[in-house]
């Protein structure tokens, strides 16, 4: 479950309560006192302070341990080293990251590409042709197949029995789905260590993220000067428009910058 500023019913009401609220305040209207309250309690528990409640939020809540969920200082930190505004990385998160970089088993988020998994096997000379008639669940000239949470594992692993440096490299990884072939770029040493650092936490997956960005000129001073049109189109594709992947950036970007000119 997410809840943000706007939504209203049952949920915001529950949510209200969790957060200290009593009587008239417990209206079920996710407005700016709401918003304000998700706030400090993410600020008092270590975690990213958007004002949005979901599951990290709902986690700290329950007492569940976050000690490997993105902290606000981890977005300070990274902001530091992006010499971006500490807003702007705050606004990315919330626009681009999957909310949560780990299934609730402990495991990160991926996603099997299994037409990068043929592209991988093609370049290290296997008869990916070959291998696609009997596995093309798993090799693929198409993109698809897939079947999300903890069954992505699922094909990973059958893909390892194939190559498992190929395999690694044919998923996502982590909060911003970040392709495991670009390990190198990264700056790691093998696509086991990119796996082995998404596994360590949210911030060690936003590290990797910062490290995406600082390979590319373009998108890293999109970052620092803020033009989320540039930056969308480059990180998202030719689709971000129909997504308005850079307006929902420009509100978030807006919207933190107030929080944060408040909580000074």
């Amino acid at each position: 479950m997410i809840l943000r500023r706007g939504d209203s019913g049952k949920a915001v009401r529950k949510l209200q309560r969790s957060l200290g609220f009593t009587g008239d305040d417990v209206d079920g209207d996710f407005g700016p006192a709401t918003q304000k309250a998700v706030r400090a309690f993410q600020r008092k528990n270590g975690l990213v302070a958007d004002g949005v409640a979901g599951p990290k939020t709902f986690e700290a809540l329950s007492g569940v341990d976050t000690s490997k969920r993105l902290s606000q200082g981890d977005i300070e930190r990274i902001a530091d080293r992006l010499d971006a505004e500490v807003a702007a990385v705050m606004a990315i998160n919330e626009v681009e990251s999957r909310g949560s970089g780990f299934l609730d088993d402990g495991r990160a988020v991926i996603l099997f590409e299994r037409h990068v998994m043929r592209r991988n096997l093609e370049d290290i000379g296997r008869d990916a042709d070959l291998l696609s008639q009997y596995l093309p669940d798993i090799i693929n000239q198409s993109t698809g197949g897939y079947q999300g949470g903890s069954a992505e594992y699922d094909r990973l692993h059958l893909a390892r029995q194939v190559d498992e440096a190929c395999a690694i490299s044919a998923a996502s990884w982590g909060l911003f789905q970040i392709m495991g072939h670009h390990y190198a770029t990264l700056g790691f040493e093998s696509p086991q260590a990119m796996e082995a650092a998404a596994n360590e936490s949210e911030g060690a997956q936003l590290e990797m993220f910062a490290a995406f960005v600082e390979a590319d000129k373009r998108l890293h001073q999109a970052l620092k000067d803020r033009d989320w049109e540039t930056f969308a189109r480059i990180y998202n594709g030719p689709a971000y428009a129909k997504h308005d992947y850079h307006g929902r950036m420009a509100e978030a970007f807006n919207d933190h910058s107030e929080a944060l000119k408040e909580a000074a």
